[in-house]
């Protein structure tokens, strides 16, 4: 099974990699990453593809 997560990161307090550790911890594995564009400047947004 495979699923998709988009991981941003705006500050310390705002983001998302908390969800990504958790599904990781759960024996997830990442299989491909991909930067994603925008246009907020300061945000860092990642397509993350994992299996299980």
């Amino acid at each position: 099974m495979q699923q998709e997560i988009i991981v941003y990161y705006m500050s310390e307090k705002k983001n998302n990699l908390d969800e990504l550790n958790k599904m990781l911890e759960n024996g997830w594995k990442v299989i491909n990453q991909r930067p994603m564009g925008c246009e907020s400047g300061t945000a860092v947004y990642s397509l993350v593809i994992l299996e299980h």
